[in-house]
């Protein structure tokens, strides 16, 4: 799927949700959810507003905070944090579920996927008696370069 296509889909996703919700599409909420749609990265609301206002200088921090969390509630996109106070976020993944590796000193983050640690964590929720619904796996070190 190309990331037009992509982009487009997601747009539709999110109109789905505002007529859901009875909220109106606005054309500040529209670019933010079009620039964060495009990203490929976890990204920092000032790192998506400073991208948005490119664009459209009249664009605010609180507008770019009131749309990510519409997204988030909406399912379109996940919120996280990596242990440095910054709250990121990313597009839902297309390929399913993934964890993450993060470089303490120069803040890479990594994604990757393990079928054997999915494995693991399964087996060992499936011993202790749970059923797990969601999971988050983060690995914090250095990178090949920090190291």
């Amino acid at each position: 799927m190309s990331v037009k296509s992509t982009v487009n889909a997601r747009m539709e996703k999110l109109k789905g949700y505002l007529g859901e919700k009875g909220l109106k599409a606005t054309s500040q909420r529209d670019r933010i959810a079009d620039a964060f749609f495009r990203t490929t990265t976890h990204i920092s609301l000032e790192e998506l507003l400073k991208r948005v206002k490119r664009k459209n200088s009249s664009v605010g921090y609180a507008t770019v905070y009131r749309t990510m969390k519409l997204l988030t509630e909406s399912g379109l996109a996940l919120e996280r944090q990596f242990g440095d106070g910054q709250t990121r976020y990313e597009n839902l993944p297309e390929d399913g579920h993934h964890d993450h590796i993060i470089c303490i000193k120069c803040s890479m983050i990594v994604e990757f996927h393990n079928k054997k640690i999915e494995d693991l964590q399964a087996e060992t929720a499936k011993k202790l008696g749970f059923k797990v619904l969601n999971h988050k796996l983060e690995l914090y070190g250095y990178c090949r370069d920090c190291a």
